[in-house]
């Protein structure tokens, strides 16, 4: 009985003790708002701006294309109706008909050069869209990875990733400390200096 008694008050000590060492190399957990700091980051405004100009000039390149267009079917419209007019000699007619035809190709082949140019400068923008977004998120990480260093953070979560199913990865987190304001003040600390005079 004594020994039973000995060996339970041995295990009670030794499982106080493994909870005394879990209590101190308890972990020191951090949350961020990614999304918030890639929002007001200086650098993805400016490339928002950018992108946006570019898009600007894409619609204007797009519009003058479809303005060519729309002039050749203009002219096709034409030579449609003098085709169906009565009055015209056969000998003109078949001049109207090569006519036609040659304006038909060009119609088809302005339409098909418009659609082209337009995917390109899609694929394009959304490629140069992605370098600058993937550049722009190593220089956030860097930063909430210099200042979790700094702080003594052993982790840092993103609240707002979500899993392929769009499920948010982080459901719960106990005694997490949120560190997105003071992540956004440091962010905001290395953006562009706003220009004087209008400059």
């Amino acid at each position: 009985m004594k020994r039973t008694l000995r060996s339970l008050i041995a295990l009670s000590l030794a499982f106080g003790g493994i909870s005394a060492a879990q209590q101190s190399a308890r972990l020191k957990i951090a949350t961020v708002d990614m999304s918030a700091l890639f929002m007001a980051y200086g650098p993805t405004k400016e490339a928002k701006a950018k992108f946006d100009e570019e898009q600007k000039g894409v619609i204007k390149q797009v519009d003058e294309r479809k303005a060519a267009r729309d002039d050749a079917k203009k002219e096709l419209d034409t030579l449609e109706k003098q085709l169906g007019d009565p009055s015209i000699a056969d000998a003109k007619k078949q001049a109207l008909y090569a006519e036609r035809q040659a304006k038909q190709q060009q119609v088809e082949a302005l339409q098909r050069e418009g659609e082209e140019f337009l995917q390109r400068k899609q694929r394009a923008m959304s490629e140069q869209m992605q370098l600058r977004m993937k550049d722009i998120l190593e220089k956030i990480r860097a930063q909430v990875q210099k200042h979790a260093e700094a702080e003594g953070y052993d982790y840092v979560l993103d609240k707002t990733g979500a899993s392929t199913s769009q499920v948010p990865v982080l459901l719960y987190t106990k005694d997490a400390t949120d560190i997105t304001d003071a992540l956004l003040k440091a962010l905001g600390a290395d953006a562009p200096a706003p220009a004087k005079d209008g400059k």
